[in-house]
Parts: structure tokens; C-alpha cells; sequence
């Protein structure tokens, strides 16, 4: 044998790997089922306040994230390459930057304000774990052209709205919102106290150490501050930022007043699980006031289910006019693992509504008849297989399928079948115009 055909045999007999992708996932049918039902919910959710639904293509240029978003995600965790034309692009980590480049591309045709959603599937290079994959899917819904309170106070009702859809109850979630604008301010006024002054540049970094605080211990906290600042006001800010001293402070500040109005919005729509949590960042730069995370109140899931908050500026990034804007990601991974935790995934249901069972040479008339009850808008799946009579209904039944029609030849000359109900196995004999009529009254 010689060494070319010794190559071709050795390729033949490498066995590919059945496993996906490391941190993405497959959708076997019934998997499928639970993530169609997550975004049909979200999608019903969002339609059911006006949002109108868009989409942009999964690649990006690459350059799209590295300003305002965080240095680690544009540093570290996107895909990020050159392709054939020697062009830097990344698949899209998140969808905010992408739905501010569609917006400023037709910034003086859509009319104000704007309500948007998509649910595209956004890629990180990341650790997989609980609640984080490398590939995920996420609802996206923005509030392009309110730079107030109004579009504040709608998008965490519709927050909240899409957990109650889900099933969930007030006592199962909680929403902790802060605003960046006091958040500055209340950092600049502790440091203040003793003379000192926060530089514009040194907020973004302060910001992502506040943010990441519950992964670092006391003295690794202290460490990263004062490597942002100087030890002197690191020093200052951990003595004076203090739940008293800013409770102290938020009444003073200019950004408070509509920050309680907020609040008083929510409580007038009955939601009474809002809570003000003084130390939220969130991680993304471009957030510019309201921030907003909500929580499973059980414990079972650590990190934020979701979240999201203003960006006025990120229209900046594309030399268009200032817009307002306001927006949250609610990722199908995180929602999935809350619905599993409180019980909330409802049982399979499948999309068939009937199977027709052959008995003999029978396919080309059930097959007939399958088209019939279609044309009536039934679901029909027509037995395939050479299996005997029970081994076909076993499978019905193990796929979820309710109801069973059996054509047998006695059942074409006599034009008259079977029908039977496979979780009670109740069956009736019915005419073929009667099928229908008859089919979810046998249970």
C-alpha cells in the first residue's frame, strides 16, 4: 500500500466527535420545546407594550467594542478575527452597540420615541458554568427617543412583566435599581470631605471595582482602589462611602428627584418589589443613569438574572445626534435555570396533534388522509416505520403524541377508524368526517 492511500484510509477511520463546540449547546427536540417556549414568552411580552421587532446580522466590525464597552469584554472575551478581506470582525457579543448602529444610520427618518426588540443569539469567550455559556440567546428591548423618566418607568414595568408571564411571583424576584449620575456624585462628595477630587478618567475603573466587589475579598478591594487612585483616597473612599453617609447624601443631589419619581411610578403600577441598591455599576461604560439588575430572591442562582439601564451617549460612537436610550438584555440561559429552580417550566407538550397508525399496506391511505385533516389545520405524522401496531403507538405515546388514528384495511373499506386517546387509551370508532369533531372530546 503506498503512503498516499495509508493517508486516505487513516482519514476514513478517524471517528469525528459527536460534542459540540466547547460553552454552546444542542436542542434535542424536547430542549427545544423549553427554549421555544422562553422566547415565544418574550416575544409576547415585549409585543404586548409596542415593541417592534428587528434584527442584524451576527458579524460586526470589530471596533464596535472596544470603546464603551469594558476593556475586559473587548480585550478578552469576544470572537474576535480577520477574515478573507483582512477585515477585524467580531461576532456580537452583546446586541446594544449593533440596535445604536442600526438607530444612527437612520437617526432623521424613524420617528421618536422608538420601542425595539430582538431576540439574536450573542457569542462570549468565556468560562463555561452555571448560567454562562460561550453562545447564548437574548432578549433585547430599547427606548430610543426618552430621555426621562417616562421610558425609565416603562421598561422595568415591562421587566417585570415578562417574569410575572413566566409565572413567577413578586416574592420569587426582586428588582435593584441605582443611578450612575448619583452614584458619581456620591463618590466625588466622599472624597471631597477631605479635599480630594475624582478625576473623569479615573470613574470607569473605580466603577468596574465597585462592580466586581463581591468576587474580591476586603483587602483585594482595598488593593485595586488604591491602585486606581493613590492609597491616600482609596484610603478616604472606604472609611466614607458608608450606608449611613450616603443616605445622608442622596436627598442633596440633583439626580434624586427623578430618581424618586421613578420609584413613585413603579408604586403607582402596583410593583412593589423594587429595591434601591446604592452600590449597583453594572459592568458596561456606556451606562450613563438608571441601572437595573433583577435577582431570584431564593438564593439558588447567584448572579443577576438579568439587566440593563440608560446610554445616552452611545450614539457618540457613530458622530450622530445625542439620543436617549434606555434598555435591558434578559439572557434565555439565566431565565431557564430561575424557571427550573421555582418549578415553572411547563410539562411537554407535543407540537403533533395526531398520529395515524398503519395496519398492513395502508400507507398511501393514511397518507391521503393525513392530507385531509391538514387541510383543517391538524398537525398529522403518518407512521413511517415497518413496526407492529403497538410498537408504533409505544413510540406515539413516548413522543408526547395524544391521539392515534388506525388505518387498517379494514378500516379503508369501511371507511370508519379507530381513534384512541394514549395516555387513558380510551379509544371510539369514528367516520372519516367525523375525526375532527371527535378528536379532543376523547380523553
Amino acid at each position: 500500500m503506498d503512503e498516499t492511500a495509508s493517508e486516505s484510509n487513516n482519514q476514513v477511520n478517524t471517528k469525528l466527535s459527536t460534542a459540540p463546540y466547547k460553552g454552546v449547546r444542542d436542542f434535542y427536540p424536547r430542549d427545544m420545546a423549553v427554549f421555544t417556549y422562553i422566547t415565544d414568552t418574550m416575544k409576547s411580552a415585549a409585543e404586548a407594550f409596542g415593541f417592534l421587532e428587528y434584527s442584524t446580522s451576527v458579524l460586526e466590525h470589530a471596533e464596535l467594542y472596544g470603546s464603551k464597552t469594558s476593556d475586559e469584554m473587548s480585550r478578552k472575551e469576544t470572537y474576535t478575527f480577520l477574515d478573507r478581506g483582512n477585515r477585524l470582525v467580531t461576532l456580537r457579543p452583546e446586541m446594544t452597540p449593533s440596535v445604536t448602529r442600526l438607530v444612527a444610520a437612520r437617526a432623521r427618518e424613524l420617528p421618536l420615541p422608538l420601542k425595539w426588540y430582538s431576540i439574536p443569539n450573542c457569542f462570549r469567550y468565556e468560562r463555561p458554568q452555571k448560567g454562562r455559556l460561550r453562545e447564548h440567546w437574548q432578549l433585547n428591548c430599547d427606548i430610543f427617543g426618552d430621555t426621562g423618566v417616562r421610558g425609565e418607568t416603562e421598561i422595568i414595568t415591562l421587566a417585570h412583566y415578562i417574569m410575572t408571564s413566566f409565572g413567577a411571583t413578586e416574592k420569587q424576584f426582586e428588582i435593584q435599581i441605582n443611578n450612575r449620575a448619583i452614584l458619581v456624585d456620591i463618590l466625588k462628595a466622599c472624597l471631597e470631605k477631605q479635599g480630594f477630587e475624582l478625576e473623569e478618567s479615573e470613574l470607569s475603573q473605580v466603577m468596574r471595582i465597585m462592580d466586581k466587589k463581591e468576587k474580591l475579598s476586603s483587602q483585594e478591594y482595598a488593593d485595586e482602589l488604591a491602585q486606581a487612585l493613590s492609597p491616600d483616597r482609596a484610603e478616604t473612599l472606604l472609611r466614607e462611602y458608608t450606608p449611613d453617609n450616603i443616605a445622608a447624601l442622596i436627598p442633596t443631589l440633583p439626580a434624586f428627584q427623578d430618581f424618586m419619581e421613578l420609584q413613585k411610578n413603579l408604586e403607582n403600577i402596583g410593583i412593589k418589589n423594587v429595591r434601591h441598591e446604592p452600590s449597583m455599576v453594572r459592568g458596561f461604560d456606556y451606562y450613563t443613569g438608571l441601572v437595573f439588575e433583577v435577582f431570584d430572591t431564593s438564593g439558588e442562582n447567584q448572579r443577576s438574572l438579568f439587566g440593563g439601564g440608560r446610554y445616552d451617549n452611545l450614539m457618540d460612537l457613530f458622530g450622530a445626534n445625542r439620543i436617549g436610550a434606555v434598555g435591558f438584555g434578559m439572557g434565555d440561559l439565566r431565565v431557564r435555570d430561575f424557571l427550573e429552580t421555582h418549578g415553572l417550566i411547563p410539562d411537554y407538550q407535543a407540537p403533533t396533534d395526531l398520529f395515524i397508525a398503519t395496519i398492513g399496506n395502508t400507507f398511501k391511505q393514511a397518507s391521503l388522509l393525513a392530507q385531509e385533516l391538514r387541510s383543517d389545520d391538524l398537525k398529522v405524522s403518518v407512521n413511517l416505520s415497518e413496526q407492529k401496531l403497538g410498537e408504533q403507538l409505544k413510540r406515539a405515546a413516548g413522543d408526547g403524541i395524544e391521539y392515534a388514528l388506525i388505518v387498517g384495511e379494514d378500516e379503508v373499506t369501511s371507511n370508519t377508524f379507530k381513534l384512541k386517546h394514549l395516555p387513558t387509551q380510551n379509544e371510539q370508532t369514528v367516520a372519516r368526517n367525523e375525526v375532527i369533531n371527535t378528536l379532543f372530546s376523547l380523553d
